[in-house]
């Protein structure tokens, strides 16, 4: 790979001024800057945006921390993200943490040796004060996305209100009792609870909760459900991965879907329409939430002097499938 010092003596010309040539330097003779931009175009000149990063210059590197790189919802947020960030001549590095405070502090430790010049991060503890120190020691404009962080960007579904949206939905269809797949911390839960509460300030007693992501715990749990309830049972899973594996539990152990047992994913990933029956799920606005937090992010590596932070609440929308749509036909029957 040529050097600029290869280039210099290519073209002679001083290395300062090839310098100044290939890091945009106006105040360059034009005979001269197109000397050494053509030499540079022959020889595939690429720069060392390391060595740049070390005396100030930008890296055009952002750096995009998740948590769970393997479900689709987080693969088609970085699509969105990397078109957004390659349309203003930037690249993306991408690290997953996993869900594990260790290894997100070492992502981030990554991110500081690259010097990148901003982060985009789903934390994996938005309330940690070991994160919070971890972004302020970094030092870099941060944009939060998918959660709320207070007092930094952050761009994300309002998920008290889908949880809420999904409440609404199996109380419409009728389901007696309930099962939520997740944490009772989650929002999306606190929606959805919140909303069955409304209806029924009792309904405590026909909720369980399943926080387990081992199949066979979730297994075991449903089997002990269905041991004792022949309820109509409304089901809500905090993202599409839970969901599916609670349909294939149900449809092995027999519960039909939606007559028995009605399902509600999170996320309305691809594979919601590939299923049988057709799963229902919360569906968030990827591509406007990606644009949102790079344009914001871009904004703030313009403008390091505005440390004003911005909150970006969205609105998701439940599809409605067949996993908890009851057929009219049925539905009369019941």
């Amino acid at each position: 790979m040529i050097t600029m010092t290869e280039i210099a003596r290519l073209t002679g010309v001083s290395q300062p001024t090839v310098s100044r040539v290939l890091n945009g330097n106006q105040a360059v003779h034009p005979d001269i800057r197109e000397r050494v931009l053509a030499c540079a175009r022959e020889h595939d000149f690429q720069p060392n945006v390391m060595a740049q990063s070390l005396v100030g210059s930008k890296t055009h590197l952002i750096g995009v921390v998740l948590t769970d790189i393997s479900n689709s919802f987080f693969a088609d947020l970085v699509k969105y993200l990397e078109r957004e960030a390659r349309a203003s001549g930037y690249s993306l590095i991408l690290f997953n943490t996993n869900y594990d405070p260790e290894h997100e502090k070492e992502s981030l430790d990554v991110v500081r040796r690259y010097r990148v010049d901003g982060l985009i991060a789903v934390p994996v503890n938005e309330t940690s004060a070991d994160w919070g120190g971890l972004i302020r020691k970094l030092g870099i404009p941060t944009v939060v996305i998918t959660k709320k962080v207070e007092d930094m960007d952050s761009v994300y579904v309002a998920h008290e209100e889908a949880g809420a949206q999904v409440g609404e939905h199996l109380l419409e269809e009728g389901f007696e009792e309930y099962i939520f797949l997740g944490h009772t911390g989650d929002i999306k839960y606190q929606g959805f609870a919140e909303t069955l509460r409304k209806s029924d300030p009792g309904f405590v007693r026909r909720m369980t909760v399943i926080s387990s992501k081992q199949e066979e715990e979730v297994r075991r749990a449903l089997e002990q459900y269905y041991s004792r309830s022949r309820k109509r049972t409304g089901i809500f899973a905090y993202n599409d991965r839970r969901a599916v594996q609670m349909l294939g539990i149900l449809q092995r152990m027999g519960v039909k879907v939606p007559e028995q047992a009605g399902l509600v994913g999170f996320d309305n990933t691809y594979m919601c329409e590939f299923l049988y029956p057709r799963l229902s799920s919360v569906a968030q606005p990827n591509e406007e939430m990606a644009s949102i937090a790079m344009r914001r992010l871009l904004y703030k590596i313009e403008h390091p002097e505005d440390h004003a932070a911005e909150d970006h609440p969205l609105r998701a929308k439940l599809v409605k499938r067949d996993s908890s749509v009851l057929p009219e036909g049925i539905r009369k029957t019941l």
